[in-house]
Protein backbone atom coordinates (compact mmCIF):
# COMPACT_ATOMS: atom_id res chain seq x y z
CA UNK A 1 0.00 0.00 0.00
CA UNK A 2 1.37 3.41 -0.94
CA UNK A 3 1.73 6.09 1.75
CA UNK A 4 -0.81 8.41 0.15
CA UNK A 5 -3.39 5.60 0.00
CA UNK A 6 -2.78 4.84 3.67
CA UNK A 7 -3.23 8.52 4.51
CA UNK A 8 -6.52 8.66 2.58
CA UNK A 9 -7.81 5.58 4.42
CA UNK A 10 -6.79 6.97 7.80
CA UNK A 11 -8.34 10.36 7.07
CA UNK A 12 -11.56 8.84 5.73
CA UNK A 13 -11.92 6.59 8.76
CA UNK A 14 -11.29 9.50 11.11
CA UNK A 15 -13.87 11.75 9.43
CA UNK A 16 -16.46 8.99 9.10
CA UNK A 17 -15.86 7.83 12.68
CA UNK A 18 -16.34 11.37 13.97
CA UNK A 19 -19.69 11.56 12.17
CA UNK A 20 -20.78 8.16 13.45
CA UNK A 21 -19.92 9.09 17.04
CA UNK A 22 -21.78 12.41 16.68
CA UNK A 23 -24.84 10.60 15.32
CA UNK A 24 -24.75 8.09 18.16
CA UNK A 25 -24.44 10.86 20.75
CA UNK A 26 -27.59 12.55 19.42
CA UNK A 27 -29.67 9.52 20.36
CA UNK A 28 -27.86 8.40 23.52
CA UNK A 29 -26.70 11.53 25.34
CA UNK A 30 -28.30 14.60 23.79
CA UNK A 31 -31.99 13.69 24.07
CA UNK A 32 -32.81 12.16 20.69
CA UNK A 33 -34.59 13.60 17.67
CA UNK A 34 -38.30 14.30 17.12
CA UNK A 35 -40.16 15.75 14.13
CA UNK A 36 -38.99 19.24 15.12
CA UNK A 37 -35.36 18.16 15.44
CA UNK A 38 -33.01 17.49 18.36
CA UNK A 39 -34.08 18.55 21.85
CA UNK A 40 -30.88 20.34 22.91
CA UNK A 41 -28.33 22.73 21.47
CA UNK A 42 -25.66 20.03 21.68
CA UNK A 43 -28.03 17.74 19.78
CA UNK A 44 -28.26 20.30 16.98
CA UNK A 45 -24.49 20.70 16.93
CA UNK A 46 -24.02 16.93 16.77
CA UNK A 47 -26.59 16.70 13.97
CA UNK A 48 -24.73 19.29 11.91
CA UNK A 49 -21.42 17.55 12.58
CA UNK A 50 -22.85 14.20 11.55
CA UNK A 51 -24.43 15.68 8.41
CA UNK A 52 -21.06 17.07 7.39
CA UNK A 53 -18.78 14.23 8.40
CA UNK A 54 -20.71 11.15 7.29
CA UNK A 55 -20.95 11.97 3.55
CA UNK A 56 -17.45 13.47 3.44
CA UNK A 57 -15.94 10.51 5.26
CA UNK A 58 -17.80 8.04 3.05
CA UNK A 59 -16.59 9.73 -0.13
CA UNK A 60 -13.02 9.85 1.19
CA UNK A 61 -13.18 6.14 2.02
CA UNK A 62 -14.61 5.44 -1.42
CA UNK A 63 -11.76 7.36 -3.04
CA UNK A 64 -9.24 5.45 -0.93
CA UNK A 65 -10.81 2.10 -1.90
CA UNK A 66 -10.70 2.95 -5.61
CA UNK A 67 -7.09 4.14 -5.26
CA UNK A 68 -6.19 0.92 -3.42
CA UNK A 69 -7.68 -1.16 -6.24
CA UNK A 70 -5.86 0.98 -8.80
CA UNK A 71 -2.57 0.57 -6.94
CA UNK A 72 -2.93 -3.22 -7.01
CA UNK A 73 -3.56 -3.25 -10.78
CA UNK A 74 -0.41 -1.23 -11.51
CA UNK A 75 1.92 -3.74 -9.83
Amino acid sequence: MQPDTRKLLRTGLLIFGTGAIAAALIFTTFGGITRQGPHTNLGWLSLMLAMGCLPTGFLTLLLAAVKLIGDRHHR
